[in-house]
Formats: C-alpha cells, structure tokens, sequence
C-alpha cells in the first residue's frame, strides 16, 4: 500500500501572527494635526507641477507596493509555522525476540558425512550453509552466536545487524577452541548472555554432534538453569546413527540433548542428512515466528524555505520598486 503523505505545521500557533499588520493599521493610526492646516486643491498641486488634473494617477510601483508587503508578510508568517510533510515510512519487522545460536565446533564436526550441492561435506561446512539461510529468514530478532568445542566463547552479542552474525559464522574454523566437546559449557554462556534481556522472548537453538565429554558445567543443570531463567532451548542432534564417514568422531549423544530440550521446555530434533537440518530450521521459524509489524514511523519533510525564500524574494522586490520611485 502506498504511503499517504499529509501537509502539517510544528509551529501552528505562529499562524496567529497574520492578522497583526491589520491591527497595526487600527491601532496605530496617525493622530489629527493639532495645528492649523492649509488644504490645497488637487488641481492647485498639478498646476504647480505643470500637469494638468487628468494627467494625474499614482505611480504604479506605489500602486503594487501594499500588496508586495501583504504577500511577503505572509509567506514570512508561513514559514515561521514550520510547514512540513508528514509521511509514514515502511515499518520493519521485529519480534522483541533475543535468540541465541550455540553451536558445536569440536573435531567430530571435520566428519564429511553430510552433502553439499551433491558433494560430500564437513558437517560444520553444511551448518554454516544452512545457518545463513536460517539467518536471513530471521529479521526482526536480535541474534547471537555462542560456539563451542573443548571451551566456549561468546562470538557475538545479541544484535539485529544479521549480516555480521553471518560474517563471524563464516570465519568459524574447527580447532579454535579444542577438540572435545563442552555443551554445558556452550549452553551455560549463552543463558549468561540472556540473564539480563529484558526481550519478551528468549530462545536457544543448540546444536551439537557429539557428547558431552567436556567442561565444567554439566549439560543437565545448564538445562534446568534455563528452566529457571525461562529461556527455551531447542536442541538439534547431528550426524548419523554410527561413526561411519571420513573424520567421523563420537556418535552424537541424542537422548541428553533431547532431554535438555524437554527440560527447557523446547523441541528435539534428529538430523542425519542436509535435507533433514533444512527441514529442522524451516521447523525453528514456525515454532519462533519472526515477523510482527512493528508501528509505522513518522517522516517529516521540512518546506519551510520554500515561504521562507518567497517572502525574501518578495521584499528584494519591493526594495528595487521603491528605489525606482
């Protein structure tokens, strides 16, 4: 629907100001001479200036000149009002939504088990791909990104700039926080991160092929943390049902990340194939939808040098006209 645009003044009250040349006249008339006065004939002037009496008319300068003020007074008056154009913009979607993403990066993540575009890939590599997908389809939450391994590490605050949450996704690298695999470390920093939101909704989707064999924090008491917190955790296992695939590591721990999710009051879900992790996000989005219009934000449009400009143009004029005559 196009945008409706509406003429409005930030200073209306100075429209007042018009009528102030008229009370000027009323108020301000020249009082009778007090003195005696000689009137002399029209016709007794002209003679002394050597025209006769049809000859005489004003001047038309003068004629113009009244009129020259009016106009200049009120383009002047008009301008001080603040005359503006009021349109309403384009509102952007948001949810009031802090969503965390934690995300396994432990050695198991080398396993090409997992394709890309009918080759085989890394299972980190296949994340990725599908995690900007997932991003895009995002806007209007705030999102961070929390990754680990044998440690964990905050990689990005909850921001709206989802472009840059796909940067900081592209330069993950496996082996940048150890080999192992810590969830309850990973979940734990991303409840810490949530812990002061005042977001109406808070969510974690966590993501792990592995175990947890690491860590200081055990995956359970991170989940009833979030329980306590009231942040909903969605867990995704992947990888396959064996170790079979190049680089495969440990077999994915399903049941304690589906736990983790029941505890959190979230879904599990089990990924074995690319399609099957696709399907899972698409299933994310309808559990957590993003989009509610957010209220429309009013732009102004300041006119107010175009009365302003005409009323200097109108009083260079009426300068020139009286210099003329």
């Amino acid at each position: 629907m196009p945008d409706l645009a509406s003429l409005a003044f930030a200073s209306p009250l100075a429209l007042l100001a018009l009528p102030l040349p008229l009370l000027a006249v009323v108020l301000l008339r020249p009082r009778a001479a007090s003195s005696a006065a000689l009137r002399v004939p029209l016709s007794i002037l002209l003679n002394a200036e050597g025209r006769a009496p049809g000859e005489w008319a004003p001047e038309p300068g003068r004629r113009a000149f009244p009129w020259l003020a009016w106009a200049a007074w009120v383009a002047l008056v008009v301008g001080l009002a603040g005359p503006q154009m009021i349109s309403a913009s384009v509102a952007l979607p948001m949810s009031g939504r802090d969503l965390m993403l934690v995300l396994d990066v432990s050695g198991s993540m080398e396993a090409k088990d997992f394709t890309l575009d009918g080759q085989p890939a890394r299972r980190l590599d296949v994340v990725k791909a599908v995690t900007r997908d997932f991003l895009r389809r995002r806007a209007g939450d705030r999102i961070g990104l929390v990754f680990f391994a044998e440690n964990a590490e905050l990689a990005a605050v909850p921001t709206f700039d989802i472009a840059a949450i796909q940067d900081v996704l592209a330069d993950t690298e496996i082996g940048m926080l150890g080999r192992s695999t810590a969830i309850g470390d990973g979940l734990g920093l991303a409840l810490k991160r949530l812990k002061d939101s005042s977001s109406a909704s808070k969510v974690v989707v966590l993501l792990s092929d592995g175990a947890n064999t690491a860590g200081i924090v055990s995956a359970q008491a991170a989940a009833q943390l979030a329980r306590t917190l009231g942040v909903r955790v969605h867990s995704i296992a992947l990888g396959s049902d064996t170790t079979a695939g190049e680089g495969a590591g440990e077999q994915v721990d399903a049941a304690a990340l589906e736990d983790i999710a029941a505890t959190a009051g979230g879904e599990s879900f089990r990924v074995r194939t690319t399609d099957d992790l696709r399907t899972v996000t698409a299933a994310i989005d309808a559990l957590e939808p993003t989009r509610i219009e957010g209220a429309p934000v009013a732009i102004a449009r300041e006119l107010w040098p175009y009365p302003a400009g005409m009323a200097l143009l109108l009083c260079l004029m009426g300068f020139a006209m009286g210099r003329r005559t």
